[in-house]
């Protein structure tokens, strides 16, 4: 019974030893040279200049989901493009509904100013 877990746990040794080695050799044999430009705390290259627990504009949130929302949107459109000819009129017309409800969303959030920093 165990012999079928064999190649699983093997896999699973292997996947730790790839990414266990490479940070404990980087960690030994690299340079540790930290000075206080090093440890100090920054935002986007420059100096802190408010406390760490602010909290983020509602607008960044709004950017990211809608990033995400049009990621997610190409990675449905990749697979039904590769077997747009197998899934005939009925697969076409699933993937325009899809695309109009997406469509929609995009005017609602642009209508709305979600785009608009300023």
């Amino acid at each position: 019974m165990l012999d079928h877990y064999l190649p699983v746990l093997m896999f699973l040794l292997v996947a730790l030893v790839v990414g266990t080695v490479p940070i404990v050799l980087g960690k030994n044999l690299g340079p540790s040279r930290p000075d206080s430009e090093k440890l100090s705390p920054y935002e986007c290259g420059f100096e802190a200049f408010e406390d760490a627990r602010v909290k983020f504009d509602v607008r960044y949130y709004l950017v990211a989901i809608l990033f995400i929302l049009f990621d997610l949107e190409i990675a449905f459109l990749f697979p039904w493009a590769v077997v747009f000819d197998a899934i005939g009129l009925t697969g076409f017309l699933a993937m325009m509904v899809f695309l109009a409800l997406l469509v929609v969303g995009f005017v609602y959030e642009w209508k709305k100013g979600a785009l608009e920093w300023e």
